[in-house]
């Protein structure tokens, strides 16, 4: 491996960077900066990349974009896919250029790219990948993360990001790609050689068409959707338009948008953070609602994958709902509308939902009420969308029937704790526009009810038991940050605890390994190898920490259940306490 310093002489000398990237590079006068900036490569990972923007090996630049873009059509010319490839980008600061040299690279490889001709949510990129039978997509994303960020995520045939096998095939070929060997024409060049193709209108409809197919309360939405009021922010990304457009044609007439957050903007100029699992991004979204005593609060990030909320509850205040409290009220919204109208599979066992070992505990109480299949995933909404293509290749091989005995389930709904759900199979990622007009068409359906979200939250927690949930983040940053978090992940392996605070801990999941180890011995996991543990605690307490995909940090997931809301919460924070105490010592 070259030392840093050897790779920063490189990047200054070499003809293959321009003399701005030399600039940026020359002023570097922080030692520490230079060694950040070229320590390793920008890794490709399952996900592809994300970093930080700016000059360097270690950074996101085009030659680590172009170096990325070069690998995949490597690929997919080494495996004869010839689907083409197609593009999106979001509001991000170089999203537009990367996308479109991403293009340039890709048809200089003989590759066909498919383009948006302007910004759009990451989920219209899944649907499209399907909708155009590319063999590929990506999206120029860094999604969530703050503004200094950018990143790009590579999806395959199916709509879904790449999983194994194909990911680490894929990643084997950009590894072997040097920044000398990136190939790259003129865009005129490409458009006339006709690998470069514009994505217009009909993808659009197609889309919406997809989205509207799903509604399951034409009549509410018709007596109501008129009178309900909806603030929703962007967030300064994709989602302005798409999430207006649908609601509006859903029949919705007031909706209003922050305007200080209306525009595309990748310097995000009134956020610190531009996630909606961010209490403070709703900052002005609230205020707003509290002006045009709004029904409903919409939030969605950059890239429109994720959606926040929040609900006027009937005393005027506006309760937040986390990632898994929108998704199990989309997920009773549905199922019970789909048992109304027996819509459900005629064995409700051979019904899914899908969620992931990290997401509330509820969603197994509510599959069990209305008789349907709940299956776990780790973590990452990719893991969803397989099962999504398991699920339909295994009904293809019924004769299109489903038959859970042979894995061939009908995909119901499926969400993740981190503020993602999908409510169709149309697509294979999380996608906010759709989550926006559903919740949006339950508040319609409840209010001829006369209830409102909270309401059916309220009556769901009697129904089912009082869950809590939350996560923290440990930062591990610096060149040395992802061995401090090896070693701390590898530690917890060989010395598990026996509490969290007062909680026993009565298993310990290894996913690392493939094991579950409990007083009895130990026994096999089914899900994939992953670098995760989790911990079973007494009373349906759970603790789960795993390094992050995409940032320096070690990600911590807990949860419990209680006799009300109040004993939930406590039996969190005595988790939470436990785990920071064992985490952070």
């Amino acid at each position: 491996m070259k030392h840093y310093r050897e790779e920063y002489e490189r990047w200054l000398s070499s003809a293959v960077f321009d003399e701005d990237t030399k600039r940026e590079l020359s002023a570097l006068s922080d030692e520490k900066e230079i060694e950040d900036r070229f320590y390793r490569d920008l890794a490709f990972g399952t996900g592809g990349l994300r970093g930080v923007l700016g000059a360097g090996s270690n950074r996101m630049n085009e030659y680590t974009v172009g170096r990325a873009t070069q690998g995949l059509a490597a690929f997919l010319n080494a495996e004869g896919r010839d689907g083409g490839v197609v593009i999106a980008y979001d509001s991000r600061r170089r999203s537009k250029e990367f996308a479109h040299d991403t293009a340039c690279i890709l048809a200089a490889n003989g590759v066909k790219a498919y383009l948006f001709e302007s910004l759009r949510p990451t989920p219209m990129l899944s649907f499209a990948v399907r909708h155009l039978k590319a063999a590929a997509g990506v999206v120029i994303t860094a999604s969530h993360n703050p503004p200094e960020y950018n990143g790009y995520k590579v999806y395959f045939s199916d709509g879904c990001q790449i999983v194994p096998p194909y990911d680490k095939r894929i990643i084997s070929f950009v590894n072997a790609v040097s920044y000398e060997d990136v190939k790259r024409i003129p865009e005129a060049e490409a458009k006339a050689r006709g690998l470069l193709i514009p994505i217009g209108e009909e993808v659009d409809a197609a889309y919406f068409a997809a989205v509207k197919a799903l509604v399951l309360s034409p009549e509410a939405l018709q007596k109501e959707a008129k009178n309900i009021k909806i603030v929703y922010t962007p967030l300064n990304g994709t989602g302005n338009l798409p999430v207006r457009r649908v609601l509006k044609e859903l029949g919705f007439e007031q909706v209003f948008v922050v305007p200080e957050q209306e525009a595309p903007d990748g310097n995000f100029p009134t956020l610190k953070y531009p996630n909606p699992e961010d209490r403070a991004a709703f900052t002005l979204a609230l205020a707003l609602a509290k002006e045009k005593d709004a029904d409903l609060v919409l939030a969605t990030d950059p890239d429109a994958d994720r959606l926040g909320v929040y609900v006027k509850e009937k005393s005027g205040e506006y309760r937040p709902f986390t990632g898994n409290m929108s998704g199990i009220l989309i997920a009773e919204y549905l199922l019970s509308r789909k048992a109304e109208l027996g819509l459900l599979p005629q064995r409700r066992q051979d019904g899914a939902l899908v969620t992931t070992i990290v997401s509330t505990d509820m969603a197994r109480a509510l599959a069990a009420y209305y008789g349907i299949t709940e299956i776990e995933t780790l973590t990452g909404f990719k893991y969803i969308g397989e099962q999504i293509a398991r699920f339909e290749a295994a009904k293809q091989a019924n004769g299109g029937e489903p038959d859970a005995s042979k894995g061939a389930y009908e995909y119901l709904f499926g969400f993740e704790e981190s503020y993602g759900c999908l409510t169709g199979s149309y697509a294979r990622d999380k996608d906010a526009v759709s989550a926006a007009a559903a919740l949006a068409e339950a508040a319609c359906y409840y209010r001829t009810r006369g209830m409102t979200l909270a309401d059916v939250m309220d009556a769901l927690y009697v129904r089912l038991g009082y869950f809590e949930e939350g996560q923290k983040s440990l930062a591990f940053p610096g060149a040395d940050g992802a061995e401090r978090m090896k070693a701390r992940m590898q530690q917890l392996r060989e010395h598990a605890p026996a509490r969290l605070g007062t909680v026993r801990v009565l298993a310990v999941r290894d996913y690392s390994a493939g094991i579950r180890r409990d007083e009895a011995g130990e026994s096999a996991l089914a899900l994939p190898k992953s670098n995760v543990l989790y911990f079973e605690l007494e009373e349906g307490g759970w603790c789960c920490v795993r390094p992050s995909g995409t940032e320096p940090k070690l990600k911590i997931y807990y949860g419990a259940k209680g006799a009300s809301r109040e004993d939930a919460e406590n039996n969190t924070k005595e988790i939470v306490r436990g785990a920071s105490a064992l985490f952070e010592a």
